[in-house]
């Protein structure tokens, strides 16, 4: 087993250039490939669809990947979700140059061909112990969206229905289908 010499910290990583696509996870700085464009155009789709959603209403805010949201210290845990929503009463009126302090409401992540089960399940533990409402999996293999509000509230939503915001997004509903698009 390796042993790790030195943490890293949220403020290290937000201080280094040129780092890519990584999250910081318990203090050891996890990088990622880039994501492929199945995966880019059902962010986009999402993006699309919340974001239209969220601003007609004036909810808060949706926030794209790469948005790191620092959910846990000492050690340092930075994650970035490929997409995200804050509601207006969490917001300040100008969005920090940094990391957003705490978790979203709504974390989404679409699966990447190299997830692996045990990691996307560590990642909706993460997000739910940090305070997030929901947790969205987009599955794009099995065309489904799975739900995670508490770690036993756990809904389906498969591509012929529609996807509905539960809770955390009241009114909002999709079909399926046009996420996979």
């Amino acid at each position: 087993m390796a042993t790790v010499e030195h943490l890293i910290t949220a403020e290290e990583i937000f201080q280094l250039p040129n780092l890519g696509r990584c999250e910081l996870i318990r203090g050891e700085l996890f990088r990622m490939a880039p994501a492929g464009s199945e995966h880019g155009g059902i962010i986009r789709n999402l993006t699309v669809f919340l974001g239209t959603f969220v601003k007609k209403r004036k909810l808060g805010k949706i926030f794209g990947a790469e948005t790191g949201f620092y959910i846990h210290r000492n050690p340092d845990t930075v994650r970035a979700p490929d997409v995200a929503f804050v509601r207006s009463e969490r917001l300040s009126e100008k969005l920090p140059k940094g990391f957003f302090e705490g978790a979203p409401d709504l974390a989404v992540e679409v699966l990447s061909p190299d997830d692996r089960p045990g990691y996307v399940q560590a990642e909706i533990r993460d997000w739910l112990d940090a305070g997030c409402l929901a947790v969205w999996i987009v599955d794009p293999d099995h065309e489904t969206v799975t739900i995670y509000e508490k770690a036993r509230d756990v809904v389906v939503f498969h591509r012929n229905d529609n996807l509905t915001g539960k809770r955390v997004l009241p009114g909002f509903s999709v079909p399926a289908s046009e996420i996979f698009e």
